[in-house]
């Protein structure tokens, strides 16, 4: 079994994995093994779970160890995963992080509590983050303003990246926020600060050529078409820019329409069940519903799509 514990050098694409529910709204096993399988036999290095399009808030305690359990033994070591560990309090960060590295999990990721405002504040917190996770923890600090409301400097960044031994990853997830991740790059370079992992997670990909450029590892992210993301990945890697952005734009119209605030997790769920992915698009109360017109807007954009596709395939 390969050695699959979170370090500096993780690349490629971790998915952020949907939790699949029954239409009555229960963890739904099964589908958690087959939506395991369909991220692998597309590509993915990595996956991450229990994070903010995971549901991970309307789950239960105990929901999340038996989700994380499952998980893991489908993995059955393959890839990385990775757990979302964030939590208003120290104290069910540290009890959760704790069960799922016993799981076998490779990592844990943390965002800044949405209380902490002040650049002291951030830097404070993550120094508690620190003491909580240990010494023998690797995790990964999540940037995500539009979800935690916490705007985080480049400064305070690479303080944390300074302060922090064991966070051996950035989830870049700022928009607009490429400068930034050239800031953080740069700095690397000039020895400031040590070179981490970074992943690009802003929502579907919807900027990953452009961060890649930038210095970006791969990405953390979902979308319901894993493969645009690994293939755009391995097209960059390989040094072929212009493929990388011509499998993007491919996708680019289904990625967007992916991203609408409000029925984004419940598209992505719809085009899981079209693929065969997970049995049911139940997104846990509260949560939206498709309509007839969203539907078929996104039958439309996968029929272009394929066409597309079928273009670049053939050029």
């Amino acid at each position: 079994m390969a050695n699959t514990t979170l370090d500096t050098r993780a690349k490629g694409v971790y998915l952020i994995a949907v939790t699949p529910f029954t239409d009555d709204g229960a963890l739904d096993l099964s589908s958690t093994d087959s939506m395991v399988d369909f991220y692998l036999e597309r590509g993915a290095t990595g996956l991450t779970i229990l994070g903010i399009l995971g549901e991970a808030t309307k789950l239960t305690a105990e929901e999340s160890r038996v989700f994380v359990r499952q998980v893991l033994a489908r993995v059955n070591g393959r890839v990385p995963v990775v757990v979302g560990a964030s939590s208003p309090g120290f104290a069910p960060m540290g009890e959760l992080t704790r069960s799922v590295m016993d799981m076998g999990a490779s990592g844990v990721m943390v965002a800044p509590a949405s209380s902490v405002r002040t650049d002291d504040q951030i830097t404070a917190y993550f120094d508690m983050v620190n003491e909580t996770l240990g010494v023998d923890v690797p995790w990964a600090l999540q940037d995500h303003p539009v979800s935690t409301g916490v705007q985080m400097s480049t400064g305070v960044v690479l303080k944390i990246l300074k302060n922090s031994p064991m966070c051996v990853m950035l989830k870049h997830e700022d928009s607009p926020g490429l400068a930034k991740l050239s800031a953080i790059r740069a700095a690397s370079s000039r020895g400031e600060v040590r070179r981490v992992s970074i992943l690009a997670g802003n929502g579907g990909g919807l900027f990953l050529p452009e961060e890649l450029t930038r210095g970006a590892d791969g990405a953390m992210t979902g979308f319901a078409y894993p493969e645009m993301m690994v293939d755009v990945c391995a097209a960059h890697a390989a040094g072929d820019v212009e493929r990388a952005h011509d499998i993007f734009d491919a996708y680019l119209p289904l990625a967007r329409y992916e991203q609408q605030t409000g029925i984004g997790l419940a598209v992505r769920k719809h085009l899981m069940v079209q693929r065969g992915a997970i049995a049911s698009a139940m997104v846990r109360k509260p949560g939206p519903k498709l309509s007839a017109a969203d539907v078929s807007d996104i039958d439309r954009l996968v029929r272009r799509q394929d066409k597309r596709l079928a273009e670049i395939t053939v050029g």
